[in-house]
């Protein structure tokens, strides 16, 4: 039997990853949850947009409270957790001349059967990585996970 803890990490990158239409499921899950989530696309060559893009995204929907830092803070590391992965360890992309092409999702919940051990976070990432010419690109995935 699945345990609730793996459910965050999961729901994010089906989120991440099915196209509009395929997600009524993960939608479902999260609903029956009370999870709050937010999906959003970025396609950068700073890491910086990237940030900035799921920042305001997850802040819009009503994620996290802009104005609570520990809110951002865990947020923001879920990110890095995130693009590192897409990056594959190298957070850099227009100076090494590639760029990213991504789809996002945000999710909060309480993962843990414990109430005690609060919510948490989880960035998903999927999309292109590559070359700044199309075509010349391939599929990359990252997640972060951290806790409120």
């Amino acid at each position: 039997m699945e345990t609730r803890q793996a459910r965050i990490g999961r729901l994010a990158l089906l989120l991440a990853m099915l196209d509009e239409g395929e997600e009524e499921a993960a939608l479902g899950q999260l609903e029956a949850l009370a999870w709050r989530y937010c999906q959003g696309r970025v396609g950068a060559m700073e890491p910086q947009k990237i940030v900035a893009a799921i920042e305001t995204a997850a802040k819009r929907h009503g994620v996290v409270d802009g104005g609570l830092y520990r809110e951002m803070h865990a947020l923001y590391h879920a990110i890095l957790e995130a693009v590192h992965g897409v990056t594959r360890g190298q957070v850099e992309l227009g100076d090494l001349l590639r760029t990213a092409g991504l789809r996002f999702a945000v999710v909060r919940g309480m993962p843990y059967e414990q109430p005690n051990e609060g919510e948490w976070i989880a960035v998903a990432l999927y999309g292109t990585i590559g070359a700044p010419v199309r075509g010349l690109e391939h599929e990359a995935a990252g997640l972060g996970i951290n806790h409120i």
